[in-house]
């Protein structure tokens, strides 16, 4: 008997395992549906300017950061939905001239929905004050840089550091529903303990770090360890 034979997965679980993997980014997908939902129509109603007038983000004679943060959510709610259909490794194979076109439209909707929140937090910035500011900031900046490294290095051919910025944007894509996540749970479990309306609470400030800093070392701990495993990558 080969060491392969000892340590291969019968058939029966392999599959379990395919289809178990491909359930989990249909109920990802179905999640993140009423937040993709709602982000797209709130930008589409800030543009229109027919949002409800105690809406925090739509001010009147405030032309530049209005068109900057709905702009934003309209475009981020593209890259939420988008981005775990890129992850599907079946859609990759069986269409990889659909993947690659989506591939460049989440790239360029990534760097407008950063260049937007970047520019409301210059012109405006958030209600948090500087410290809500800086993490936004971060994250911001984290989307240009993941959108980037992800598209140079699929037209550079270098797949494998392709899949890990692949990764990294992900969950970059992703974070903002990760960030209600964050409040919907605290809420659920301590009624807003440290947190108010003006974002200054201790979980406010720690949360605008904590959507997307935490992810991102998990992700990095995982993109070293599958390094070990090629693989794993490349599913």
């Amino acid at each position: 008997m080969s060491a392969s034979d000892t340590f291969s997965e019968p058939r029966e679980l392999t599959a379990f395992w395919r289809w178990s993997g491909r359930l989990g980014w249909v109920l990802l997908v179905l999640m993140l549906g009423p937040f993709v939902l709602y982000s797209a129509m709130q930008g589409i109603g800030g543009l229109e300017g027919e949002l409800p007038e105690d809406n925090r983000f739509l001010k009147p004679d405030a032309a530049a950061s209005n068109l900057s943060i709905f702009v934003h959510m309209i475009t981020g709610a593209v890259i939420t939905f988008l981005a775990p259909f890129q992850l599907i490794g079946y859609l990759r194979r069986r269409w990889p001239g659909l993947h690659r076109f989506s591939g460049r439209v989440l790239v360029a909707t990534a760097l407008v929905t950063a260049i937007g929140g970047l520019g409301f937090i210059f012109i405006r910035g958030t209600e948090g004050g500087w410290i809500m500011d800086l993490g936004a900031f971060g994250y911001g900046a984290c989307v240009l840089v993941c959108a980037v490294e992800t598209f140079r290095h699929a037209r550079a051919g270098r797949f494998a550091l392709h899949r890990e910025w692949a990764l990294r944007f992900f969950v970059l894509a992703i974070a903002s529903w990760i960030y209600r996540m964050h409040y919907v749970l605290w809420y659920l479990a301590t009624d807003g303990l440290w947190s108010n309306e003006d974002f200054t609470g201790a979980f406010d400030l720690v949360t605008i770090f904590a959507f997307y800093i935490p992810y991102l070392i998990l992700i990095e701990i995982y993109i070293r360890s599958a390094r070990r495993s090629p693989a794993r990558l490349a599913a």
